[in-house]
């Protein structure tokens, strides 16, 4: 079947369900990763610069250019293919600090609007994008652009995000109705493919070695019980019974 991953960034889907993505591309499905925030901005400045100058990166480097490469090193690791949508990450949209990003969507801001008609003509037999847990904006908006379009979708629980705060609830725009499903899982694969985001590993986990221990700690929460896996519309659910 062809199946659609639909990342608000240049690293969330392989993070949050790259361990699914891998055993679904191992067992010969057509697996895609689209990612929506991925355009290089010339010249950054303010907090949109602050956010490649505190991983250690130069204000010259294109930072969304090193990430697009990564993933799609990471994304290769899986058995994917990478997509890139050309829109503008939270920072360069007028949010202008790491709490502005997590203080809810801002008035005016209908990026999902572009999300959605960017999505709106790709057709896939099953869908993957995040519950937006941690209330991430750029997050919050590909959940809302996902769930306006009737697709059926797996909604994974985000990491880091989910790590750092194992109560945190998903986003409004989540249909109801969903029950918790449990998928083939290549742990190691996505472990091998998550290495590659380089500029990401010191910030987000301290080191290769952190994300390795992270997101095999995240496996056996998720294996814990229902209450922690992904979940799928319960039709769909009811249909994998």
């Amino acid at each position: 079947m062809r199946v659609l991953a639909v990342s608000p960034h240049l690293d969330d889907a392989a993070f949050s369900a790259g361990a699914t993505l891998a055993a679904l591309a191992d067992a010969g499905h057509e697996v895609t990763v689209l990612t929506c925030f991925t355009r290089s901005v010339p010249d950054p400045t303010g907090f949109a610069l602050a956010c490649q100058l505190d991983k250690g990166l130069p204000p010259d480097v294109d930072y969304l250019a090193l990430r697009r490469a990564e993933n799609a090193a990471a994304v290769a690791v899986l058995g994917a293919t990478a997509v890139d949508l050309d829109l503008p990450e939270a920072p360069h949209r007028g949010y202008t600090s790491a709490p502005d990003l997590f203080a809810g969507v801002h008035p005016g801001d209908d990026v999902w609007r572009d999300v959605a008609d960017q999505l709106a003509g790709r057709d896939a037999d099953l869908w993957l994008a995040p519950q937006a847990l941690g209330g991430h904006v750029d997050h919050l908006q590909v959940l809302r652009a996902v769930a306006s379009l009737d697709r059926p979708v797996l909604w994974w629980r985000d990491s880091p995000y989910v790590l750092r705060e194992p109560d945190a609830v998903p986003g409004a725009a989540l249909p109801a109705g969903l029950s918790p499903v449990a998928l083939p899982q290549l742990p190691d694969r996505r472990a091998d493919a998550c290495a590659c985001y380089r500029t990401q590993l010191g910030f987000q986990f301290g080191g290769e070695a952190g994300m390795r221990t992270a997101l095999a700690e995240l496996l056996e929460v998720l294996l814990a019980g229902p209450a922690a896996r992904s979940v799928l519309p319960a039709e769909l659910a009811a249909g994998r019974a």
